[in-house]
């Protein structure tokens, strides 16, 4: 390794392929291999670290976030896919496409209200807009589950209706073992919980001028998928994780926790570090062990860390008893980080390390959380209350919230 690499590495320009933004990440990493461990002998040695080297370890750990960013960034890029360019569609989505286009660029309604009448989808102006073609609609929607890794990891139901209800038995049959001739007592009945997840209006509201809706080279949706889906991804992915229920999902961490040792359905169980707001200074992974090992096997097989950055740049320090780093990174582009050999999700939404905060979940988030969509994204054309812009108020129906308590386990930064 040359000299110029032992310098905590700079934040270089966001490089143009996947290929040349791992490679950063990666040297990125091996740099900060190389002064963690300087840092360990230093405080095994003087008994703690020079302020030098605690200045390079918080340099390298930005910087190893900011390659990260930018990799992923260039991932989502790949992931989207072009919009009516060479598509082969059908006539009736052909027809959508172009009466959507003709109301989003001169405001005529008539194709629409024609075609969505035939179709009965009642979608008027009245009714608060017209649905979006399909390929617009389907683009947010992917691209939504690239920005949002709660989107990603959870189950995603798609409904017609305001609310999805969900049984569920959180218990299963009683059973019994009896003599050959021995009466057989009828056996008690599981207890079905009713779940209701209601589904709440999202919305953006995108404005553009009338010239760049006259521009015919301007492909007008993909612009607005591009204006909508970050922000929309933005406020699912908060309102997942910590949202309070209140005309918008609710976050599983709005929901109680209590210590595994005493969980019940309805709440989370957590595993306490013993210390408030932080690890323990002996063995600090001894709490990442406690966490995974309260989870049924059935649930750990399919779980996944998740946490904010600078949770996961605390947690990159840990070793175990050879040596060994437990955070790992992605072994290809496009791949996770790993945690004691689980993958780590990145969620800015989680909380910092602090007293009492439950900054890390470990949990098979697909069994234990639910995503309810409502079909259609829906577009109203407003060209009066912002002139000379033309305003595109753009709503969609999203809701949440935990459908199985026992699949997601907490970690609490306390002292018990």
């Amino acid at each position: 390794m040359t000299e110029q690499m032992r310098v905590a590495p700079e934040v270089k320009a966001v490089p143009d392929t996947v290929t040349a933004a791992f490679e950063d990440f990666m040297e990125a990493f091996e740099a900060f291999k190389e002064v963690n461990d300087k840092r360990l002998g230093e405080i095994e040695e003087k008994l703690s670290a020079d302020v030098v080297t605690r200045d390079k370890m918080d340099r390298i750990n930005r910087a190893i976030d900011d390659n990260k960013k930018s990799l992923d960034q260039l991932l989502l890029k790949k992931a989207r896919p072009a919009l009516g360019s060479g598509r082969d569609v059908g006539p009736e989505a052909a027809e959508h496409k172009a009466a959507f286009d003709a109301y989003i660029r001169r405001g005529d309604e008539q194709g629409l209200r024609e075609l969505e009448a035939k179709a009965f989808s009642g979608s008027a102006g009245a009714d608060g807009g017209y649905l979006v073609p399909p390929e617009t609609d389907n683009e947010i929607g992917r691209r939504v589950s690239v920005v949002s890794p709660m989107r990603a990891l959870s189950t995603v139901r798609t409904v017609s209706g305001a609310v999805l209800k969900k049984p569920f038995a959180a218990a299963g049959l009683a059973t019994g073992w009896v003599a050959e001739t021995a009466a057989r007592p009828q056996t008690d009945t599981p207890q079905l919980s009713e779940l209701t997840f209601p589904t709440m209006e999202l919305y953006a509201m995108p404005a553009a001028t009338q010239s760049l809706l006259d521009d015919a080279a301007v492909d007008i949706e993909a612009w607005i998928a591009g204006e909508v889906d970050v922000v929309f991804a933005e406020q699912e992915g908060d309102a997942f994780v910590r949202g309070d229920g209140v005309n918008k999902p609710k976050g599983f961490l709005s929901y109680p926790t209590v210590a595994e040792a005493d969980w019940a359905w309805g709440s989370l169980g957590h595993v306490a570090t013993g210390v408030a707001g932080g690890f323990k200074a002996a063995s600090p992974s001894d709490t990442l062990v406690d966490v995974i090992y309260a989870l049924r096997a059935k649930h750990r097989q399919n779980a996944t860390f998740m946490m904010n950055r600078r949770t996961q740049a605390e947690v990159r320090k840990f070793k175990d008893a050879d040596g060994n780093y437990l955070w790992r990174p992605p072994a290809s582009a496009g791949q996770a980080a790993s945690l004691i050999g689980y993958p780590v999700a990145e969620a800015e939404e989680m909380p910092d390390i602090a007293a009492n905060a439950t900054a890390i979940a470990f949990g098979d988030f697909r069994s234990g959380y639910l995503v309810v969509d409502r079909a259609g994204v829906r577009i109203l054309r407003d060209p009066y209350s912002a002139k000379p812009y033309v305003l595109f108020y753009t709503t969609k129906r999203v809701g949440g919230g935990v459908q199985n308590f026992e699949a997601i386990k907490v970690v609490k930064f306390s002292a018990n």
